[in-house]
């Protein structure tokens, strides 16, 4: 008895056909998915939202405060980050030459009139970067108020 069936010239296994269904393209559409356009890894960010500011929290580990830039531009946030690394080492009659490059930037609409833009700050730690957004005094949440019925 034969389990798999033969498809032409593709000779055992599966078809062509369901190959490069397969891998010539993005099984789930994850948005995102922590890769870029040019397929290279993005770090994952955590958003929060409280009643009087945002957070956001970049994982960046093995980074360095210096090799970030934040900027904020209208209401678009960007943070982005470029690292180069050089390092050479001469043993005997050999030289060994290692270099890397990484880099990303991720952007987000923030929402118009909400902002306190003057009091954005930053800070780097543990592999994280922390940005804590502010809101405006007139667009924080307030908390429900009693109405009295007359």
């Amino acid at each position: 008895m034969n389990l798999l069936k033969r498809n032409g010239n593709v000779g055992m296994g599966f078809p062509r056909l369901f190959f490069d269904d397969i891998f010539g393209r993005e099984l789930f559409n994850w948005e995102n998915g922590n890769f870029s356009t040019s397929s290279t890894t993005l770090p994952s960010v955590n958003i929060r939202e409280s009643a009087d500011h945002f957070e956001v929290e970049v994982a960046a580990p093995g980074m360095d405060k210096n090799d970030f830039s934040v900027t904020l531009e209208g209401n678009t946030l960007t943070i982005s980050s470029s690292k180069e690394q050089n390092e050479n080492t001469h043993e005997g009659s050999y030289t060994r030459r290692e270099f890397s490059y990484q880099s990303f930037q991720r952007s987000f609409e923030l929402p118009k009139n909400v902002v306190d833009e003057d009091q954005i700050s930053a800070r780097y730690e543990n592999g994280l970067l922390l940005l804590t957004i502010p809101k405006k005094e007139e667009a924080k949440q307030k908390p429900p108020r009693s109405i009295e019925i007359s």
